[in-house]
């Protein structure tokens, strides 16, 4: 099993920059597909992104491509989403996921799940 605490979201203006993490505990994060996704009110979760355990693949939304970077450091236990040129829509609550598999954008299919950080991006 494992736990995953997400931090780093915050307010900024559009055309901004954030950097999300999330840091694993328990069974190492290196196990697992890690995936971003974002709810914003009203609205359903949405896949963001998504890394392989090893890092050597990743998969974007296309919403976000060219804008957002996921990346792992599986010493850390620690998975990033560098998130640049913020647009309001991109206002929402992330949240981290674990999975075993590779590749899937279904929530249902990610396992473990952080507590999510808010971010929002004023116009």
């Amino acid at each position: 099993q494992v736990q995953l605490v997400e931090s780093g979201g915050g307010l900024v203006q559009a055309g901004g920059s954030l950097r999300l993490s999330c840091a694993a505990s328990g069974r190492t994060s290196s196990s697992y597909a890690m995936g971003w996704f974002r709810q914003a009110p009203g609205k359903e979760r949405e896949f963001v992104a998504a890394i392989s355990k090893n890092a050597g693949n990743t998969y974007y939304t296309d919403s976000v491509k060219g804008r957002f970077t996921i990346s792992r450091d599986n010493a850390k236990n620690t998975v990033y989403l560098q998130m640049n040129s913020l647009k309001p829509e991109d206002t929402a609550i992330y949240y981290c996921a674990a999975g075993y598999l590779w590749l899937t954008v279904k929530p249902s299919e990610y396992t473990y799940w952080g507590q999510g950080t808010q971010v929002t991006v004023s116009s």
